[in-house]
């Protein structure tokens, strides 16, 4: 795995710095003996100079564009499959605001930068609902994973701390659950309020991610927006299936009976 890297050394700086002086003693030679070929001799470093930094910026700036276009496409295939049901978990425990995903399937840029400032005072339905988004976060750590192995890759430190961060939330929650196995993990959490705190501000990083990406992808390519969106509905309705599905078992087994 490739390490974060390092920024450059004080050899750059030393090339950089070199440059100009070399220029301005060639400039010298020229003063004292008048040989106007100096002159030429003397612009050379300076054109060295300025076509590094233009071509390292260009460089930069292509590689930057690059990464960015990676990590969209990398976003919308995980978003569209390993993080479906987090997501729906997470969408469908907030009372405040209510979005659902056909909301934001036909919601404009506009609606969803407001559902984005709305999130900051977030409310979720309850205690057990919002245990239902912590056990599909615990579910998505190999995707995580992945995101802090691509962090790593391209030197994307905030994704890097992100995902740290995350991390260690979930281990939290593993290490609970490894140890008492039939408590639910936010129950500890209703008596420490920082604790809450950090699980509130977890779930709505959660969903300001998706509204953000949302946004990104409406703006960059918008049919891959709607097939995003279609793969939830798609599995919201599903799942909506298959809940409304259980009591028609159970009423026909205890006909059966």
């Amino acid at each position: 795995m490739n390490k974060i890297k390092k920024p450059l050394g004080i050899g750059y700086f030393l090339v950089v710095l070199s440059l100009p002086l070399l220029s301005a003693f060639f400039l010298y030679l020229e003063h004292v003996t008048h040989v106007e070929f100096l002159l030429h001799i003397a612009a050379i470093p300076l054109e060295i100079l300025l076509g590094g930094i233009l071509v390292e910026q260009y460089l930069g700036q292509r590689e930057k564009k690059r990464r960015a276009r990676q990590l969209m496409f990398l976003k919308s295939c995980l978003f569209r499959s390993e993080f479906r049901a987090l997501y729906l978990a997470n969408f469908g425990a907030l009372a405040y605001p209510v979005i659902g995903m056909e909301d934001i399937k036909c919601a404009s840029t506009k609606e969803l930068n407001g559902w984005l400032n709305e999130v900051d005072n977030a409310r979720y339905h309850s205690p057990e609902a919002i245990e239902a988004v912590l056990i599909e976060y615990v579910n998505a750590y190999p995707t995580f994973n992945r995101f802090l192995e691509w962090a790593i890759a391209n030197d994307d430190e905030r994704i890097f701390h992100d995902m740290i961060m995350l991390m260690h939330f979930i281990h939290d929650i593993q290490l609970f659950k490894s140890i008492h196995p039939d408590k639910l993990f936010i129950n500890k959490a209703i008596g420490n309020q920082e604790l809450m705190n950090k699980i509130i501000k977890t779930l709505t990083a959660g969903i300001k991610s998706f509204l953000r990406f949302s946004i990104e992808l409406q703006e960059n390519d918008p049919d891959l927006f709607l097939t995003m969106m279609d793969d939830y509905l798609c599995l919201a309705a599903m799942k909506s299936e298959s809940r409304s599905s259980k009591p028609r078992n159970r009423l026909q087994a205890d006909l059966a009976g």
